[in-house]
């Protein structure tokens, strides 16, 4: 059993990390996890609002753009991109179907994979979207320097990186680290 009282118990811990935080003094208000899980709750309605005009909601408009850009071609690919589940992705799928934005048609080769493409409307609203994000993350970014965005970026990708089995953000894990 883990020893709660602990913090270095658990999850593994790096010697030469900062302690930034003192449990018995944590305030919300100078949690970066709450500041973050602001930020994208910020960016969820930015984008819910700038793809309303495409009858797109800010969920939505994720699985369209994967396939559009070849990511993702299959129920499964679309589900791991998003981080979701495939029930939940197949849902989802029902409803741009239902819109006239995707086709999906089972694999000859494998009755499990269900392969997904864009309709012609798909890829015309697909095609939007990179324009829509451009304008919800620019609206976002106002009043910030080339080389503060630079630095939000690299701190961003450092902080990801830092979660990940790896250590690295960009790279996917065949081979987690201990």
């Amino acid at each position: 059993m883990k020893d709660l009282g602990n913090p270095a118990s658990g999850a593994q811990h790096d010697a030469r990390a900062a302690a930034f935080y003192d449990g018995s003094k944590y305030s919300r208000e100078q949690s970066v996890g709450y500041w973050i899980k602001q930020s994208y709750q910020v960016l969820q309605r930015g984008l819910d609002h700038a793809m309303q005009d495409l009858d797109l909601t800010g969920m939505q408009w994720g699985p369209l753009w994967m396939i559009h850009n070849g990511s993702a071609d299959t129920v499964a690919a679309c589900a791991r991109g998003a981080g979701m589940d495939a029930g939940a992705m197949t849902r989802m799928l029902d409803r741009l179907e239902a819109k006239g934005l995707i086709e999906r048609e089972r694999s000859t080769q494998d009755r499990r994979v269900v392969h997904v493409h864009l309709t012609p409307r798909g890829e015309e609203v697909a095609a939007h979207i990179p324009h829509r994000l451009a304008d919800v993350l620019n609206q976002q970014l106002r009043g910030f320097s080339a080389q503060e965005f630079q630095l939000l970026l690299e701190l961003l990708k450092r902080f990801v990186g830092n979660g990940s089995p790896c250590g690295d953000a960009a790279a996917p894990c065949d081979n987690p680290q201990p």
